[in-house]
């Protein structure tokens, strides 16, 4: 698959309507995010293996979650789970800033290297445990969490603005249920997406 016919299968699925997240993907190579054995899959819709046992979440998984977030280009957006730096590259081409945490160490230096080979200048990998959010840069407009939690730990809620939105794989039964999550008296009103599966969050507020 290329990158053209993920957007002709988005548009036609109603997964992605916003041109401007359409043209953010198509502005960033998935190959410079992944380890050069798997650059001929870049653009086929599966996750692929990074480094530390982690993955690089399927495109249309990616492409959910960010147009869920509902950006603008004057959010300031924490994501916790940089993973390879592609998630939030894609981000960076929509809004003023991203923060995006990693508990991994050799995963922040592979996340930075690729941000930096892109080109890339408003991301900043943060090696950290992103499940205690990250203070320093609080309160965020948008907050992505792109591993499996236990339930959506309290201090992201608290350091989310006040309508500001957040998506989560949440656990559920046997798999995950992607959660949107909007503040609204300093409460989450939440919905569900439906069922993914990602690895697991680490850290004081995951597994």
């Amino acid at each position: 698959m290329g990158k053209e016919e993920l957007v002709s299968y988005w548009k036609s699925r109603g997964i992605v309507k916003d041109k401007r997240l359409l043209d953010a993907f198509l502005s960033v190579a998935r190959e410079k995010f992944i380890p050069e054995e798997y650059s001929g899959q870049a653009y086929e819709d599966y996750p692929l293996p990074i480094i530390g046992g982690q993955t690089i979440s399927q495109p249309t998984t990616v492409m959910i979650m960010i147009n869920t977030l509902e950006l603008k280009n004057t959010d300031k957006v924490l994501e916790i789970g940089a993973g390879s730096g592609y998630c939030a590259a894609i981000m960076s081409r929509i809004v003023k800033e991203v923060y995006t945490t990693e508990i991994i160490p050799e995963l922040a230096d592979f996340a930075r290297k690729n941000l930096e080979k892109a080109g890339i200048k408003t991301v900043y990998v943060l090696h950290h445990d992103g499940s205690q959010g990250y203070e320093k840069e609080a309160p965020y407009d948008k907050i992505m969490v792109t591993a499996g939690c236990p339930k959506i730990p309290k201090p992201l809620i608290d350091q989310l603005k006040e309508e500001g939105m957040i998506v989560a794989p949440v656990s559920h039964f046997l798999g995950q249920k992607m959660i949107k999550g909007t503040k609204k008296n300093n409460k989450l009103k939440e919905e569900s997406l439906g069922d993914f599966a990602f690895v697991p969050l680490k850290g004081k507020y995951g597994y």
